[in-house]
């Protein structure tokens, strides 16, 4: 993928340069000879943003260090070279794409040349362990009897990029086990494409898949199409994972007798949406069942469209899905349509911490000799459009989350044997998402001698540097030229990934917001000067220490004496290299605070702590007021600034 320089391009790099690092030589001779240090590289991004700051800020204040430490480690013949490709043409940056992702520290798709197949690999009872990267195509294919097993696959990862092509095609009784697949990483790319059509008996089985992964987009096409008897279980998926997507389309079609479970199925996600489309269409006998599917998970998202459609004896269980989380949105569009004999059985579906919606339009419309059950089914929703209006049975199907004070003891003890959360002094169960220990907090517990939890804030986003301001300034801010220029695969968590973050990038501003994309230090700096004038400080949390535990505060310092100011908040996004979203908040109150431990009392971290005093603007439905109560405009608000993050004032 890498290109070497053209000769011309080349002999005006040299020309060029030649002066600059004469001068950088003579100058170094010079102060070694003085008997001082050796001179710092003028021409390094360092460098550069020092001086750059020393006219911005005139006021003599130093450096940011935190700025400092997000420039690119390119060096000066690098940066100078790709500034000329990017001058020249943006789009020739893609030619050296490599050696510019190596260098620069960003973040890129991975080059994934290792390829397994039926020709390349014949011995199909191998082990996989610890492989990452990596393209199977026609792996397995006829195969019979035996396991494949992957473990430790793609572990902890900045970009994994994974796909599986006509694997274990008409295999018999073969064995596919992924545990621990994905685990840890940042963008998770996973295709799953015909994978054991054809197949009779075997199992696949996904084990702690994707756990704790940022931002995994997973695929599974025409899974299982065709099979006879091939079961398959996912446990433990996608665990704790943030913000992605999973899809199933045409899984199980035309299958006989291919039973499916989902356990403990995105768990403790956040924002995780999945999709099933055309999911067992045409099958004979199957079975799935959702078990402790999306609990305690934030806003899970699950759109059943032509689920099931023309199936035969086909059976579907629901239980305990989506308790416990925060809102939550399910459609269920054409499900079971046109089948013969199905059942579908509801059980304590919906029992939300806030209470989601849910659609169902055209559900078991056209079936014959079916039955659905709904029992316990807890929200409003009253939405059954086209639903066929016989084999339907509603039992204690209420339009409210909590049980009504005049329940009866005998439907109390119905709700106890299924365990679902009864009112307690709040009315509601606990939930993570909203309820994290420390997350928000008022202003008066922010003093010396108080201890507080502490939340995790830890930087999860993916590791990466600016780019230098004279190649960043020169690549077209949008979807189609990064993704061009970044060799960035379509319908990948990546290009997901880009397309948000211009899109945020590109949005009207809130009211009374000011915002800038920054994609270089100096435009950071930019901003942060022309909201708050030339006299500016960037302060950020020191570290991630005390982060999920017990603090004790120490010392706490008002900024600018505690009076209400301004500040500028920058917050990372993901791209492939660093992007900052800064806009300018008003009416706050900025306070650096050190951080002890509990029983030594010794210094651990110098955190910085944003209150912000008018919050009347925010939404009744923010999570701040279900942790703190109270409503918008009533109380203010405060939180810690997180690592990765930075805010900016006028100085003391």
């Amino acid at each position: 993928m890498a290109a070497t320089v053209p000769p011309l391009l080349f002999s005006f790099f040299f020309f060029f340069l030649l002066p600059f690092f004469g001068f950088h030589v003579v100058a170094s001779e010079l102060s070694t000879s003085n008997g001082t240090a050796a001179a710092e590289n003028p021409f390094t991004a360092r460098a550069a943003l020092i001086r750059y700051w020393n006219r911005k800020v005139p006021t003599h204040r130093p450096q940011p260090s935190f700025l400092l430490s997000k420039l690119s480690p390119l060096s000066a013949l690098d940066s100078a070279i790709f500034s000329a490709l990017a001058a020249t043409d943006p789009s020739a940056l893609s030619l050296r794409l490599l050696a510019l992702c190596a260098a620069a520290r960003l973040l890129c798709t991975p080059d994934y040349t290792n390829t397994y197949s039926a020709a390349s690999r014949k011995d199909d009872s191998s082990a996989f362990a610890s492989y990452q990267n990596s393209n199977f195509s026609d792996f397995g294919t006829g195969a019979a009897n035996g396991l494949n097993s992957f473990k430790n696959y793609s572990d902890g990862l900045n970009v994994a990029f994974d796909t599986f092509r006509r694997y274990s095609r008409d295999s018999t009784q073969h064995n596919d086990s992924f545990a621990s697949y994905a685990p840890d990483g940042n963008i998770a790319t996973t295709n799953f494409t015909s994978y054991a059509s054809s197949a009779t008996g075997g199992a696949g089985e996904f084990s702690s898949y994707d756990q704790g992964s940022n931002a995994p987009d997973l695929k599974f096409t025409n899974y299982d199409a065709h099979a006879t008897g091939r079961s398959l279980s996912f446990s433990s998926y996608s665990k704790d994972s943030n913000s992605g997507d999973q899809s199933f389309a045409g899984y199980g079609k035309d299958g006989h007798g291919v039973p499916t479970s989902f356990t403990s199925y995105g768990n403790n996600s956040n924002v995780m949406g999945s999709s099933f489309a055309g999911y067992g269409e045409g099958a004979n006998g199957a079975n799935d069942s959702f078990a402790s599917y999306g609990f305690n998970g934030n806003v899970p998202r699950n759109n059943f469209r032509s689920y099931a459609d023309g199936g035969n004896l086909g059976s579907d269980r629901f239980t305990s899905y989506r308790d416990h989380s925060n809102v939550g949105d399910d459609s269920f569009a054409s499900y079971a349509k046109s089948g013969k004999a199905a059942s579908a059985d509801f059980i304590n579906y919906g029992n939300s911490f806030n209470q989601g919606s849910d659609s169902f339009k055209g559900y078991g419309e056209g079936s014959s000799e079916h039955k659905i059950t709904f029992t316990t089914y807890a929200g409003d929703n009253t939405s059954f459009k086209a639903y066929s209006k016989s084999g339907i049975d509603f039992k204690s199907y209420r339009n409210s989350s909590v049980i009504p004070s005049s329940t009866s003891s005998s439907r109390v003890a119905a709700a106890s044997s299924l365990d679902l959360s009864l009112p307690r002094a709040s009315g509601r169960p606990a939930n993570r998402w909203l309820v994290e220990p420390g997350k928000f907090f008022r202003e008066h517990d922010l003093h010396r001698g108080s201890v507080m939890p502490m939340p995790d804030i830890r930087d999860k986003m993916p590791p990466r540097s600016f780019l230098p301001r004279s190649i960043a300034g020169r690549i077209p801010f949008s979807v189609t030229e990064v993704r061009r220029i970044f060799g960035i695969p379509a319908d990948t968590a990546l290009a997901k990934a880009v397309a948000d973050t211009v899109a945020e990038c590109e949005r009207a501003p809130s009211r009374g917001e000011t915002k800038r994309c920054a994609t270089s230090a100096e435009d950071v700096i930019d901003f942060a000067v022309s909201v708050l004038g030339n006299d500016v400080v960037a302060r950020s949390t020191a570290s991630t220490a005390g982060s999920k535990g017990d603090v004790l505060i120490g010392e706490v310092r008002g900024v600018d004496g505690g009076k209400i100011t301004r500040s500028v908040s920058c917050h990372q996004s993901l791209f492939p290299y660093l992007v900052y979203y800064c806009h300018a908040v008003p009416k706050v109150r900025v306070y650096e605070a050190e951080i002890l431990a509990v029983h030594s009392k010794e210094k651990i971290n110098h955190s910085v702590a944003i209150c912000h005093l008018d919050t009347s603007d925010w939404s009744s439905s923010h999570c701040a007021f279900a942790a703190l109560g109270s409503a918008p405009g009533r109380i203010e608000v405060c939180h810690w600034i997180f690592e990765g993050d930075m805010t900016w004032t006028v100085a003391d």
